[in-house]
């Protein structure tokens, strides 16, 4: 058995990552390149291990930790104590858990509110990302300022009047509220609104938190595999890399592929690599 000693002498002769396990590098020139577990929803990625597992054979070391139906149980009694365990199953496997998406609604009571914040911080994480409405960001506001968390807006293309799909709602709800409410930007949803995520995301990165990467055609125009569609996933990649701006860019798996999940976003992912090459 070591000493204390010694083991501290062994330590300092090896890499960390050596010791205790190596991160998963998926940065490509300078981009983070990650996935949204939604992205694996047909293997039940809410099985913590295939969810896992399934990050560990596509490459990607940063995660975008969706709750699916697990949400709805959580929203009243999430299990605290169990989730530093589940951090600690993404650390071992080299996984980056980024951020942690929780759906919150105007119609919510604050109870279901606040423990989304306290899912986020079991999990010992600063940020969520939110499907809302525009009708529930003083609530939110109220406990991101409360527990130092970041939230993330995310958008889609539905324009109705409280939901967020228009720039405009973005600059509404950040204006006049803390630091801590930021923007989650789907760029796919974002061209089939009619918008430019390269424009928007060159004039508000600091306030974006991850960027959802899917192909859509403008128009409302459907999902699409990446470089099918009219989203400027290149674009968005080479101002990512070029100016840099340190925002992950999360690949969201939602067209109907030829092929299972895990295959489907290496070929994401693929395509990402060489748009930055």
């Amino acid at each position: 058995m070591l000493t204390r000693r010694e083991f501290a002498r062994l330590a300092a002769a090896i890499p960390a990552a050596n010791l205790f396990g190596a991160s998963i590098d998926s940065t490509v020139r300078g981009v983070m390149i990650g996935a949204q577990s939604y992205s694996f929803r047909d293997l039940n990625p809410w099985n913590l291990d295939l969810c896992i597992d399934a990050f560990k054979k596509c490459g990607l070391g940063y995660c975008e930790l969706s709750l699916g139906p697990l949400e709805q149980k959580w929203r009243g009694d999430p299990p605290l104590q169990e989730l530093p365990g589940v951090r600690k199953k993404f650390d071992d496997a080299g996984v980056n858990l980024y951020a942690v998406s929780y759906g919150f609604r105007d119609d919510w009571s604050d109870t279901e509110f606040e423990n989304g914040f306290r899912i986020a911080q079991a999990l010992g994480l600063d940020k969520i990302t939110t499907s809302t409405n525009v009708g529930a960001v003083d609530r939110i506001d109220k406990f991101a300022k409360k527990y130092k968390i970041t939230v993330g807006l995310h958008n889609h293309s539905d324009w109705s009047l409280n939901e967020f799909a228009e720039p405009w709602k973005f600059e509404r709800a950040m204006k006049g509220r803390s630091k801590f409410i930021a923007v989650n930007l789907d760029i796919g949803h974002f061209t089939a609104a009619g918008f430019d995520p390269v424009d928007y995301i060159d004039k508000h990165h600091d306030r974006i938190v991850t960027l959802h990467i899917k192909d859509r055609k403008k128009f409302q125009g459907r999902n699409l595999p990446f470089g099918q569609g009219e989203t400027p996933i290149a674009e968005v990649l080479r101002l990512l890399r070029d100016k840099p701006y340190s925002i992950p860019a999360m690949i969201e798996y939602e067209y109907d592929g030829a092929s299972d999940p895990i295959t489907e976003v290496r070929k994401c992912f693929a395509y990402m690599k060489q748009a930055l090459a």
